[in-house]
């Protein structure tokens, strides 16, 4: 178990359909959520933004206990019509922007461990991760390769005590896919109610879990 009162939990990507709920939860669990979003001028895409921000949360708050990484854009369309600057926005957002916050949080996560507490990372590869679908290659793409690194990352940072827990949910019900940086979304099936997605990332956090694969939502 992971005790979320009063732990310190920064919100990447806070302004977003999934991101704001899971915030939401975390507080109403008795979180102290620091939020960052695009929204509020934070290009995470600049490691130095991504220092500031993680500087900026632990002098606030005397520490950080939790780090969600819920921001991502998304791109549709065939591989054969991919533009060149839209697989670069895509990695630069889904999968370098979140390495290099898992990398610069390591040592405030691993401060609060030697405290006692029991620090975490949640990122969302999404179902994209284990299975790429047809039209959204770049960005299935983008997304295993966050999944990836978290399964290797996450051996390491064990060490320090310090839980990565990577949630690959299906389709959600979120804005996301009506705001694409390339392409139009296709017709998608029932997706998922992002307030009990939102709920069951938080519910892994609290009970100590290491991984959400797509079933478990």
């Amino acid at each position: 178990m992971t005790t979320l009162q009063g732990a310190v939990v920064l919100v990447v990507g806070a302004s977003g359909g999934l991101g704001s709920r899971i915030a939401a939860e975390l507080e109403s669990r008795g979180a102290v959520v620091a939020r960052s979003s695009k929204s509020a001028g934070h290009d995470l895409r600049d490691p130095a933004v991504v220092r500031e921000v993680l500087h900026d949360t632990n002098a606030e708050h005397g520490r950080l206990d939790g780090l969600v990484i819920a921001s991502g854009v998304v791109a549709f369309g065939d591989a054969s019509d991919l533009e060149p600057a839209t697989v670069d926005e895509l990695f630069a957002v889904n999968t370098t922007s979140a390495v290099e916050l898992i990398v610069q949080s390591q040592p405030y996560l691993a401060a609060s461990s030697r405290d006692g507490r029991e620090p975490f990372v949640v990122t969302l590869s999404g179902v994209v991760a284990e299975t790429p679908v047809a039209g959204l290659a770049a960005y299935s793409a983008s997304k295993a390769g966050l999944a990836a690194f978290v399964v290797a990352a996450a051996r390491e940072y064990r060490r320090a005590g310090i839980r990565i827990l990577d949630a690959r949910p299906g389709h959600t019900g979120t804005a996301l896919s009506e705001h694409p940086i390339a392409g139009s979304a296709p017709r998608f099936g029932a997706a998922l109610d992002p307030d009990l997605v939102a709920a069951r990332i938080v519910t892994a956090i609290a009970d100590g879990e290491k991984d959400l694969p797509s079933t478990a939502f």
